[in-house]
């Protein structure tokens, strides 16, 4: 009965020994590091490119903010010299009236 007992221990533990998974090699855990490594540099690339579009458009889009600021100061500037050559043109203009006015009028031909 001892060596049945025995028999079927020793058993246990030699079916417990070989049944167990033996842990992965080192060529497959470096390739699973190597491919996650390749995912993150992926995301990364994914994620800057992103951020670089973002920044070149808030940079088109101040550009463009300014370039209507420049524009509306020009367009202001144009119309203070038109405004500028209008009152000129009054001024003149009444010179001349004031000059005809003053001007005695020629002597009629006898």
């Amino acid at each position: 009965m001892k060596n049945v007992i025995s028999a079927l221990i020793v058993g246990l533990f030699a079916s417990a020994a070989f049944a167990q998974t033996p842990a992965p090699t080192a060529p497959v855990a470096k390739a699973e590091v190597k491919q996650s490594k390749e995912v993150t540099k992926a995301e990364v690339k994914e994620t800057k490119t992103a951020v670089k579009t973002e920044a070149k458009e808030a940079t088109a889009t101040t550009g463009a903010k300014e370039e209507v600021a420049g524009a509306k100061v020009d367009a202001k500037k144009a119309k203070v010299k038109a405004h500028h050559k209008v009152v000129k043109a009054k001024a003149d203009e009444a010179k001349v009236d004031a000059k005809e006015a003053v001007a005695p009028a020629p002597a009629p031909a006898k």
